[in-house]
């Protein structure tokens, strides 16, 4: 069976987005911890992705089509293409990425089917998306990226009214303060 992964860059005080303002993380553009979220995510087999989160993530289908991409930018936008992705949304009519399809809402046991199946993990990115699969138990490990930023309020990592007690498997320091922690669930 295949695990479901959750993952976010969050601010020290655990927001995926800032109330006003961005995280000012700035991954993007650094070498290093955009190669190790590539490597670390290489092997993902399927994304699972509310509408907002897929509009921000289909930048990857032609990323790799800028001539003056680095190396490790092209390398992400190609493995984000070969992986399947699963949209959620009510509003979205078509999608503009290869491997992708959209589902009108949320059905936990198709998801639980959809990992029991899977040859490859999956991931549920957005707070949105994963508090629904948080809630219904389905995520396996947690993967933050907190930044050097305290944002005062905004869109919080994990939800409210959820207890998890998680194993801290993973900890990097990055050179630019960033700090990635995995935990798996108990």
């Amino acid at each position: 069976m295949a695990k479901l992964v959750y993952s976010m860059m969050t601010s020290l005080d655990s927001c995926t987005a800032a109330t006003e303002g961005d995280l000012d993380w700035g991954a993007a553009d650094d070498e290093e911890v955009h190669t190790f979220i590539g490597d670390t995510f290489r092997d993902l087999g399927t994304y699972l992705y509310g509408r907002r989160m897929y509009e921000t993530m289909v930048f990857w289908e032609t990323a790799h089509t800028d001539p003056d991409a680095p190396a490790h930018v092209v390398q992400y936008a190609r493995d984000w293409q070969a992986a399947e992705k699963v949209v959620y949304s009510t509003t979205l009519e078509q999608v503009s990425s290869e491997r992708t399809r959209i589902e009108r809402t949320f059905d936990a046991d198709a998801v639980r089917r959809l990992k029991d199946a899977a040859d490859s993990d999956l991931s549920v990115e957005g707070p949105t998306l994963a508090a629904q699969a948080i809630a219904a138990g389905l995520v396996d490990e947690y993967h933050l990226f907190l930044t050097t930023s305290v944002v005062g309020g905004g869109t919080r990592f994990f939800p409210d009214g959820v207890r998890l007690d998680l194993d801290l498997v993973e900890q990097r320091a990055f050179a630019s303060g960033l700090i990635y922690a995995r935990y798996r669930t108990r």
